[in-house]
């Protein structure tokens, strides 16, 4: 009979392989990434373009024509793009991000073939409606200055400007007159240059039968960009970010939102697999040092976290909490407290050994479907990182030593190096 008292045994995560994709490059030079998976009758088609905030030629253009694609094309309105969708039960979005933008479309199997026209037409002919674009623009600048009423957002905004410096991509602040002023001119000369099918990468996966493979290729195939469509070259800009303090002061707060941090390295240094372990003894999950410190022993806030933020052209640390206005300065010294422990004491080893195995199960459970699988290989496409770079991280982690640890939090994590921000009373 099974002791429920006694916990079952558990196994270390030795390796990990994520499945083969198919890599096919497409007459006009885009290339499509099929992930096949039987599992469950579903299929997600992605297309993502170089159109992201690191791309657009002044603020708001990406943002804008992200939103806008699914607003009217030259044979369907917005209503009708919406009810055509929601007639085969699909999900057609498109997000825009600090390095690209992603039209995602969720389907059943089935549905696969009747949907791509939708797809492509979405892509390659979409209208800008003036009137939407303008109620577009109203509602996003209200939803701005809602957002700007809470200190959370002031925060994060500001720690971003100081972080990476204001003539960054990454430290561009919302300006509402600007973005305001954005035209529809701009954006179509925006998609022109930046939603090129023929520079796509195209994600297909789950349960993809061959007829649909070759419908996706020759659907896709058939854009062909001209001589004039040619996305004008980002310089190649360095972050400005230098250790710094700053307060901004919103007088009828009743907390105050800190953000502490730093430039980080990127997820191809050698370090960066040993620093993912630090920063989880820090604060990345719910027992790391920050949590037990400041919300549990001292009860300043409900969560408080420690994270690595990376990006295809720069990669951030940062710690961030909510606290009582009058435990801001307390929250702060608490910070540097655990900054300056893991840089003098070795990790026990019994700490160590938790977090790598929350690590190691965290890992496998966002392996679980084929889409998470899928986004762990969109990342070694998008990242530069090499085939086996998941194997190298469960490795890397499992042989990771308090020793290393030390030398890493003494290089990384003084207090004296980082970004400060605070925003309250």
């Amino acid at each position: 009979m099974l002791d429920r008292q006694v916990a079952p045994p558990v196994q270390p995560l030795a390796s990990v392989t994520l499945p083969a994709a198919d890599v096919f490059l497409l007459p006009n030079g885009a290339r499509l990434h099929v992930m096949r998976n039987y599992a469950q009758p579903v299929v997600r088609l992605q297309a993502v373009f170089k159109a992201g905030k690191w791309y657009e030629p002044s603020p708001g253009v990406s943002l804008l024509t992200a939103r806008m694609l699914l607003e009217g094309t030259r044979t369907r309105t917005a209503r009708q793009i919406a009810d055509e969708v929601a007639f085969y039960g699909a999900s057609l979005e498109c997000e825009q991000g600090f390095d690209r933008a992603t039209l995602t479309l969720y389907c059943l199997t089935r549905h696969l073939t009747n949907l791509l026209p939708l797809v492509y037409e979405v892509i390659t002919e979409p209208t800008f409606p003036e009137a939407e674009l303008e109620q577009l623009k109203t509602r996003t600048a209200q939803n701005v200055r809602v957002e700007r009423q809470k200190s959370s957002y002031l925060a994060a905004e500001l720690f971003s400007h100081n972080l990476y410096g204001p003539d960054y991509p990454y430290g561009n602040v919302f300006n509402e007159s600007v973005f305001l002023s954005v035209s529809r001119n701009s954006i179509e000369a925006y998609h022109r240059a930046a939603y090129l099918l023929s520079e796509a990468e195209i994600f297909l996966c789950g349960d993809v039968n061959k007829s649909q493979e070759d419908a996706v290729v020759n659907l896709l195939s058939q854009f062909i960009p001209t001589a004039s469509q040619q996305l004008t070259s980002t310089p190649n800009l360095i972050p400005t970010s230098n250790p710094s303090y700053d307060h901004k002061v919103v007088a009828d707060s009743l907390q105050t939102s800190l953000r502490i941090g730093r430039l980080w390295p990127s997820l191809t240094h050698p370090d960066a697999h040993r620093l993912q372990v630090l920063v989880k003894v820090l604060g990345g999950y719910f027992g790391s040092r920050l949590m037990k410190n400041i919300r549990e022993d001292k009860g300043f806030t409900y969560g408080i976290y420690a994270s690595v933020g990376p990006r295809e052209h720069a990669t951030s640390f940062a710690i961030g909490t909510d606290v009582n206005a009058e435990s801001a300065k307390a929250t702060i010294h608490e910070i540097h407290h655990e900054l300056q422990a893991l840089q003098t004491d070795l990790i026990p080893q019994k700490e160590l050994q938790i977090v790598k195995s929350y690590m190691a199960g965290k890992f496998a459970n966002e392996l679980s479907t084929v889409f998470e699988q899928c986004d762990k290989y969109k990342s070694i496409i998008f990242f530069n990182l090499p085939a086996d770079y998941y194997t190298a991280f469960i490795q890397t982690v499992n042989q990771t030593t308090s020793e290393q640890l030390l030398d890493l939090a003494k290089h990384y994590l003084s207090p004296e190096s980082m970004v400060e921000v605070t925003v309250g009373p």
